[in-house]
């Protein structure tokens, strides 16, 4: 149950409070992993670490980072902390960038992810009154059944059509009247532009959609809204970190609500690795206070946000973080300028006449790097003067030059999963 208290609008988070909530959570953690885990054991005691030595949040500065290649490392149990008779599920990642991270759940974790899963959607107004589609994947993927879950508990009917096959996913919400829409915002995107395109949104009972997996832009956002005539949610989470349902947005959509009395969220300079306050921007690192089959210990996610300093004007007393402007690893390094994605998007968002899709394909000529930005332009407008005008606003507000190409709206490829938008060819030239 979201905790809403009125009094909260317009003050600051009281951070204080909030890990003096978590420090006994951190404390059992720590001798729980120091313990029942030989991997972390193994660490902290190369790190000259005794359980008694981390009390506070600002302890965990001293302890070191759990990376992902840590994890595709211990492949495939070599991080488990409980004996294997109390692992009921495993979960993995889809291991497109190099070995799978296989994620064991006990009984206890399955209930607290439902319970984070279910909480999320209480948080945004979905009710046992609602029909539920949730379009995510099913099987080692967590998404699908994490949404079944959440679902399920909070007990209202979920439409478990799993990913693809749209015809069957526009039967389903016709013939069901869906009212909740979950799903990646790629195929958000899709969907809305065949329902627009069939004539059929008359036919819906579509209210909200919730979207994740993938960062994603207030353009887009705009888009899928419009098409289907619904608010939609972004909803956060990773595989390693129980899954979809950590934090999520809310009716304010002044960022995303985090669940701080199971995970605690750090900020920190990508490039040092130095805690920051709130309000700057860095990197996300989590460490799970509750989870029992794989608790990870300063995970570095990669993703960029900042904790907020103020209190939410919905009143929840749970802090929040910016949605995902990025990633460190993808962030794109051209003459000299640092770009997230999320910024790309932002131009496109206050760019009249662009849509919400693009491609960034950069490519190196003479030796000289060189971004191409190849956006949508809107049915009505001028091709050459958005371009025109979009690439003024990539150089005013990023400060690179880009060549701005224009094409027209519905040319770029839509996904039913995630949209690839960064295309590094400079290699190739060589």
């Amino acid at each position: 149950m979201a905790v809403i208290n009125p009094e909260n609008n317009n003050k600051n988070i009281d951070f204080n409070k909030i890990t003096q909530q978590q420090e006994p959570l951190l404390k059992d953690l720590i001798n729980r992993l120091y313990n029942n885990s030989p991997y972390y054991r193994d660490k902290l005691k190369k790190a000259g670490i005794k359980p008694g030595d981390i009390r506070t949040i600002a302890d965990l500065a001293h302890v070191p980072f759990t990376t992902k290649d840590e994890l595709r490392n211990s492949y495939p149990l070599g991080m488990m902390a409980v004996p294997e008779e109390e692992v009921i599920r495993i979960h993995s990642s889809s291991g497109t960038t190099g070995k799978p991270i296989i994620i064991p759940y006990t009984k206890r974790d399955v209930k607290v992810w439902a319970d984070m899963m279910s909480r999320c959607l209480e948080f945004v107004g979905v009710s046992k009154k609602d029909r539920v589609q949730v379009t995510p994947g099913y099987g080692l993927w967590t998404a699908g059944i994490g949404f079944q879950a959440g679902v399920e508990k909070l007990g209202a009917m979920t439409v478990p059509t799993g990913p693809g096959n749209t015809e069957k996913q526009l039967e389903m919400m016709i013939d069901l009247q869906t009212t909740v829409i979950i799903g990646t915002s790629s195929y958000g995107l899709l969907l809305s532009e065949e329902i627009i395109n069939r004539g059929i949104k008359d036919k819906l009972a579509l209210r909200l959609g919730i979207f994740g997996s993938e960062r994603w832009g207030d353009k887009m956002r705009a888009r899928i809204e419009k098409n289907l005539g619904i608010e939609t949610y972004d909803i956060y989470g990773l595989t390693e970190i129980y899954g979809p349902g950590i934090a999520i947005d809310c009716p304010e959509h002044n960022g995303l609500h985090y669940w701080s009395d199971h995970l605690i969220f750090e900020i920190i300079d990508p490039e040092t690795g130095k805690q920051l306050p709130p309000g700057e921007q860095g990197e996300l690192v989590i460490t799970t206070l509750t989870k029992e089959g794989m608790p990870l210990l300063r995970y570095r996610t990669r993703d960029i946000t900042r904790l907020k300093y103020s209190c939410c004007s919905c009143g929840s007393s749970y802090p929040m973080i910016d949605r995902i402007v990025g990633r460190s690893d993808d962030m794109i390094k051209i003459k000299g300028v640092n770009i997230y994605p999320g910024q790309i998007d932002h131009v496109l968002k206050i760019t009249e006449g662009a849509g919400s899709e693009y491609q960034v394909v950069l490519t190196r000529e003479q030796g000289k790097d060189k971004i191409t930005v190849r956006i949508e332009v809107e049915n009505g407008y001028e091709s050459t003067k958005v371009a025109a005008i979009c690439q003024q606003k990539i150089k005013s507000r990023i400060g690179v030059k880009a060549e701005v190409e224009p094409v027209a709206y519905g040319t770029l490829p839509r996904s039913e999963k995630k949209s690839k938008r960064i295309f590094d060819r400079r290699e190739e030239n060589f």
